[in-house]
């Protein structure tokens, strides 16, 4: 079977990845979902070939590895009867993965005994799409571990009908496309366990919300380092915010930073981290949740520090030595969730923190070559694929297979940086 899945080695050119995250009923990261797409050209032949689809999307998951792209968390990846039957589903990690089953695969006896075959080899499943408890979903139940709901698919009383019989079979209940606070709010009450969507995302705005003292500390390190101030003058400001000095020390005494060499003054880690680095370091700090040993989790730092990375390193794609201009970026990217951080306007977060013009565009209007960046990536996160994000791959002359470079760049990265930090910042 091997032969058969680098037969299809031509389809793995131009696609691209989005990577949905699956949350708990605590708001921590527990997996994503992971959804390969492509081009426009080839969309026809991912979606008319059965078994060039499945090859595919298992090549994809195996060639990219699933650490890169998921770090720590479980990766839900869709199947279909042609993935299952197939021999090289042996490819994926059974460890790291739960197998979906889409809502089109037809309980066959033979089937349910592949599925049991491969739960007894270590894979886990859930059950895509369940709108209706139908005959299929009855026999296809006592195999998998999640039952995923998508409630854009239901009226708001066929939910709770839905979630009480569903209830009897014990199994973990998933609600998918969960887009606000009162969708999660109604699911968590009815009992779901897991919850999908960017709902975490979007900005709750409270009225008359201040910024803590400790981040109004970050935010105006963050403006000193933009104006050039002196080292001096930022270890005054770092000594106002007791917490924020013991956390650089940690972050320097780490052996990626020091090389072993003890640091014991604020002067010699700021001298030693660098201005880009404290820079990058602030900026992640505002998203680490002061007091919790799962900072890592948090689905708002991930994703705000992806954004950022994934637009530092498109401008250091179409700007290479650009070295300011790609601290631009990263700043674009994860400030575009600064609202719904601080719970606040868009306007005023830029009006508490002084940024270039290039920077306030992109946040508020999605203008510019940045506004652009950061509007596709918005639109990869959704799995928004087709004509719209060709267009704008071919504005900002991008092709699918640098952004797909970019994407696992990005992902390897956020693992690897942002868990460096949340060990250090207690």
């Amino acid at each position: 079977m091997t032969t058969s899945l680098h037969s299809h080695h031509a389809v793995l050119q131009d696609f691209f990845i989005a990577r949905q995250p699956i949350l708990n009923r605590d708001q921590r990261l527990v997996a994503y979902e992971l959804l390969f797409r492509g081009s426009a050209e080839n969309q026809a032949m991912i979606t008319g070939d059965a078994v060039a689809a499945t090859a595919t999307v298992i090549a994809h998951a195996s060639e990219l590895g699933m650490e890169q792209v998921v770090g720590l968390q479980l990766a839900f990846i869709n199947v279909d009867a042609v993935a299952l039957m197939s021999d090289f589903i042996g490819f994926l990690p059974h460890h790291r993965v739960v197998l979906e089953i889409l809502e089109t695969v037809r309980p066959t006896p033979a089937l349910l005994a592949r599925i049991s075959e491969l739960r007894q080899a270590g894979f886990r499943f859930a059950l895509d799409d369940v709108v209706l408890d139908t005959p299929d979903v009855q026999q296809l139940l006592p195999l998998v571990d999640v039952i995923k709901v998508d409630i854009a698919q239901l009226a708001p009383d066929e939910l709770p009908r839905l979630a009480q019989v569903l209830a009897v079979s014990r199994k973990k209940l998933l609600a998918e496309k969960v887009e606000n606070m009162a969708q999660f709010e109604q699911c968590l009450a009815l009992g779901f366990d897991f919850f999908q969507g960017y709902y975490f995302a979007r900005p709750v705005i409270l009225s008359g919300k201040r910024m803590s003292a400790s981040e109004l500390v970050i935010l105006h390190l963050l403006e000193l380092i933009q104006g050039n101030a002196d080292n001096r003058e930022l270890e005054r400001c770092i000594k106002h915010d007791a917490l924020i000095g013991l956390n650089l020390l940690r972050l320097v005494n780490t052996p990626a930073v020091s090389a072993g060499v003890r640091v014991d003054t604020l002067g010699q880690a700021l001298l030693l981290l660098g201005r880009r680095q404290l820079q990058r370091w602030l900026q992640i700090l505002l998203y680490v949740r002061r007091g919790t040993s799962a900072q890592f989790t948090s689905p708002l730092l991930q994703l705000a520090t992806t954004r950022g990375k994934l637009l530092e390193l498109m401008t250091k794609k179409l700007r290479p030595g650009q070295h300011q201009y790609a601290d631009i970026g990263f700043t674009v990217g994860i400030m575009s969730l600064m609202d719904t951080l601080f719970s606040m306007q868009m306007s005023e977060v830029i009006s508490s923190v002084r940024v270039n013009s290039k920077v306030s565009d992109a946040l508020l209007f999605r203008h510019g070559e940045l506004g652009n960046m950061l509007a596709l990536v918005e639109q990869v996160e959704q799995a928004d694929g087709g004509p719209a994000r060709a267009a704008m791959l071919e504005q900002l002359q991008l092709s699918e297979n640098e952004l797909t470079a970019i994407q696992v760049a990005a992902y390897a990265w956020v693992n690897d940086y942002v868990h460096g930090i949340s060990r250090t910042v207690h």
